[in-house]
């Protein structure tokens, strides 16, 4: 019963504070004269990946590094394979954004780094910090491109305005959320593996990183529902650069991360998907109901080998 309520109102508060804070950081952003595309591909996407920022800094803050890493692999997977792919079930994903598509090359490029990181080990501070300039980078790059892209596309799908004060107080509120949800929920994950007698990692990968992957999982469905494609993908690839680049990058300049216990086969399904929206996004603009449902059977099918052979 313990174990339920810290993951039950640890994911509530998890979900409330990065509803909040995607409303309050949107609303802000725009107030201050920023593109939609930029919101959309930046403040949306990072505002929804929050709760993955939050429980990997406390949990590398609490010598919890295999869920950091796990985190970041298990929602990189879950954000394309699970959340992509029930969306483009719901309805086709039609990619038509330029700014989107240079997107998925640098995802894939962060995605190759991090499985290289993987393969050598570790990563250092110096690395970690090496991921947070390219994150900068990244982010004065999307600005820079989008002003030469159609301003309008996102508009509807992110122009939700509420007064500064009330943008500031939701953005507080859902940063306390996200704070003490995430406490509850490490905590909460962290007994139910030693209950099961499952790695952390592979809490990480399931539990940790589905919960922290809901609020890309609505904004995700809410945006199919209503056409809104590009903030969609835009949501999706920019989160999943997010948690590889802020996230381990973050994670890594608070402790230096060793990598040994982590399986190489959860990266490279982590790479592979990256890899395989390309030609959706890039060769056939769109991405159908059946390419849908064969990446959420990819998700499943992954679900079943950590069940089976990762314990």
């Amino acid at each position: 019963m313990e174990i339920f309520f810290l993951l039950f109102f640890g994911l509530l508060l998890l979900f409330i504070g990065g509803e909040l804070l995607v409303r309050g950081s949107s609303s802000l952003a725009l107030g201050l004269g920023l593109t939609p595309l930029v919101v959309g591909l930046t403040v949306v996407a990072f505002g929804t990946s929050s709760p993955e920022l939050v429980v990997s800094i406390q949990a590398a803050l609490k010598g919890n590094s295999a869920i950091s890493i796990g985190n970041v692999v298990g929602s990189n997977i879950a954000n394309i394979a699970l959340i992509l792919g029930l969306s483009a079930i719901i309805k086709p994903v039609i990619v038509q954004s330029s700014a989107v598509k240079r997107e998925i090359p640098f995802m894939i490029f962060v995605s190759l780094i991090f499985t290289i990181f993987v393969i050598s080990g570790h990563i250092s501070f110096i690395s970690g910090l090496t991921f947070i300039l390219l994150l900068i980078l990244y982010i004065v790059i999307s600005i820079y491109l989008s002003k030469k892209d159609n301003q309008n596309e996102l508009a509807e799908a992110v122009k939700i305005k509420y007064s500064v004060f009330i943008s500031v107080l939701f953005v507080i509120f859902g940063l306390l959320g996200l704070v003490f949800g995430s406490d509850l929920f490490i905590l909460g994950s962290i007994k139910l593996a030693r209950l099961l007698g499952a790695s952390e990692f592979i809490i990480g990968l399931t539990v940790v990183a589905v919960g922290t992957s809901l609020p890309e999982l609505v904004t995700s469905i809410v945006a199919a529902i209503k056409n809104e494609s590009d903030i969609l993908v835009g949501n999706i690839v920019g989160s999943n650069i997010f948690n590889i680049l802020a996230i381990i990058g973050i994670s890594a300049v608070i402790t230096s991360i060793n990598l040994n216990q982590i399986n190489i086969i959860d990266t490279a399904v982590m790479l592979f998907f990256s890899i395989i929206i390309f030609p959706m996004g890039f060769l056939k603009k769109n991405i159908s109901r059946l390419e849908g449902f064969l990446l959420f059977l990819g998700y499943i099918s992954y679900i079943i080998y950590l069940v089976k052979f990762s314990n």
